[in-house]
């Protein structure tokens, strides 16, 4: 029998990122790949990049150059750059580490496995095109899941086109998958054992598709897959506020599926600054849409992404930042030092002075961490619902995710993972909670 060729596989970046690393594992599965965790072990090494941050492609370089003994040990190691990053930089990574023997952009990710039967021997294959046919069409079966929960990508690409934001350029125009296969690949994670569904897309919330039924919209998904058997949890994520309509609202309030948490970026609290990154919603519009959120779901808990030092950024711009997390409290935040993204608007402005930058955002990240630490003190006393995700370092202990997205430690020698427990919450830490498992009512 054939020794099965070994897979690493590392991922950068968001939640779509760890979905599409899982979706390439099975793409090389279905060709005899199996994945390793031991980079020195594997016949293939993938490397899955993102380019939302500073020095996304430095990062990759610095990983190929610590490659490079390992390819001259194993002469027939295949070297793979998948993502954003690939797809922005394609011809620039084959031109600087020659040991690459494959590219591919987050499109093109089911033509992999052609691509890395291909690759090798002196021959490099190259894919960052945007492919007419539908990638999700060609891929095969889930399989790769790793516990109770799971990624659903409903959605891909965005049309919004913020002035500091290479998604538009990387991932493409936004695109729906079709609601029956969406609901089809759903209850095939329920029928292997997910319990929670996460839905994914780059504006999840500007999904819609239209059949024969009609038209769908975020909403009427949630509300179909709230309907499947097995299925107790349904989240979505990341979210655009011009896209939060009343129908989402709406089930935030009416759907028992839908947890009470929603990441809702907002960037700045400055309308000016708002205005430069052509994030076409007000400091005013957000806070009303927290509002109806708020009087739709009261114990609703909000996460939001923030850029300090964008281009032009004030004292007073930063003020009214600090202003609005205030006025809103966030459980919370993903923060950043503006960094310029080659061929974005904002790369050709002015930056802010380095320093004052990083003045800033120790500041914003004070406020965000006090905010944070008194959304999780409140908890204490609480009982809340915990899915189990996997055994904890100390004996008798479970960790899994409360509704609102916390990390939980459970003292609950007989759980199990996949068991969604009853919970009463004892302490918090700095990014967890603990607790011990009640009786089942």
């Amino acid at each position: 029998m054939a020794k099965a060729a070994k897979l690493f596989i590392k991922t950068y970046g968001c939640q779509m990122n760890v979905y599409d690393s899982e979706r390439m594992a099975e793409a090389l599965g279905a060709d005899g790949y199996v994945t390793t965790e031991v980079i020195e072990d594997a016949d293939m090494v993938l490397i899955n990049t993102c380019h939302i941050r500073e020095k996304a492609s430095e990062k990759l370089f610095s990983d190929l150059g610590r490659l490079k003994p390992l390819k001259a040990a194993k002469p027939d190691l295949k070297i793979g750059v998948a993502g954003c990053v690939a797809q922005a930089e394609g011809a620039e990574i084959l031109r600087r580490m020659p040991l690459v023997d494959l590219v591919v952009g987050p499109q093109s990710y089911h033509r992999l496995p052609a691509m890395a039967r291909a690759a090798g021997h002196g021959v490099t294959r190259i894919d960052t095109e945007f492919p007419p046919e539908d990638k999700f069409d060609h891929l095969p079966a889930r399989t790769a899941l790793r516990g109770p929960s799971a990624y659903l990508t409903v959605q891909e690409g965005c049309d919004k086109f913020c002035a500091f934001c290479v998604v538009p350029y990387t991932r493409g125009a936004e695109v729906s998958r079709p609601p029956a296969r969406l609901l089809a690949e759903a209850r095939a994670l329920v029928a292997r054992g997910v319990r929670e569904i996460t839905l994914l897309g780059q504006n999840v919330n500007a999904y819609r598709c239209t059949d024969d039924s009609g038209v769908w919209g975020l909403a009427r998904l949630i509300r179909e897959l709230a309907g499947t058997p097995g299925l107790a949890r349904l989240r979505y994520m990341t979210s655009h506020p011009n896209d939060m309509e009343d129908d989402l609202i709406a089930a935030h309030g009416d759907c028992p599926q839908l947890m009470p948490y929603l990441h809702l970026p907002v960037q700045s609290g400055s309308d000016r600054i708002l205005r430069a990154m052509n994030r076409k919603h007000s400091a005013a519009d957000y806070r009303a849409v927290v509002a109806r959120i708020r009087a739709a779901r009261p114990d609703i808990l909000l996460t939001s992404d923030f850029i300090v030092g964008f281009p032009g950024e004030t004292e007073a711009d930063f003020a009214a930042t600090l202003a609005l997390i205030r006025e809103v409290g966030f459980g919370m935040a993903y923060s950043f030092k503006y960094s310029a993204r080659p061929g974005t608007p904002a790369a050709e402005k002015p930056a802010v002075d380095a320093a004052e930058a990083d003045a800033r955002l120790q500041t914003l990240q004070a406020l965000i961490t006090r905010q944070q630490r008194a959304a999780q003190g409140s908890m204490v006393g609480r009982e809340v619902s915990v899915l189990y995700e996997k055994a904890g370092r100390l004996p008798g202990q479970m960790v899994g995710k409360s509704d609102h997205l916390h990390a939980v430690h459970v003292t609950d020698p007989l759980g199990r993972v996949g068991e969604l427990a009853r919970v009463r919450i004892t302490a918090s830490s700095s990014n967890s909670l603990a607790g011990t498992r009640l009786p089942d009512a």
